[in-house]
């Protein structure tokens, strides 16, 4: 199994980035999907989730209102789409996957990417 992210990069405060995740290796449309984020010196901590249909989704309160995650269950892509960012959204961002939409949600997926670096200047 793999999961690889891309669309990061360095962006200024207040702009937009759109993160991708490429799976393989599993049926992505049976599969719950998420995103988390790592800042240095801090714990990994819970972005946002979406159901295998992609109906549910659920949002940490730090991003709601700015970032949306979606997938394409046919072009097998899972997406973050981030706007109006802040200085605190620099962080690298992971890609996770589990069968289960509760292991998602709680850290404990099965499957992590390795990442793609976020970073917002004043």
């Amino acid at each position: 199994v793999q999961l690889v992210e891309s669309g990061g990069g360095s962006v200024q405060a207040g702009g937009s980035l759109k993160l991708s995740c490429v799976p393989s290796g599993f049926i992505f449309s049976t599969y719950a999907m998420g995103w988390y984020r790592q800042a240095p010196g801090k714990e990994r901590e819970f972005v946002s989730s979406i159901s295998e249909s992609g109906t549910t989704t659920i949002d940490a309160d730090s991003v709601k209102g700015r970032f949306t995650i979606s997938r394409d269950n046919v072009k097998n892509t899972l997406y973050l789409q981030m706007n109006s960012l802040k200085i605190e959204d620099t962080a690298m961002y992971y890609c996770a996957a589990d069968y289960s939409f509760s292991r998602v949600g709680l850290g404990s997926p099965s499957y992590w990417g390795q990442g793609t670096q976020v970073t917002v200047s004043s």
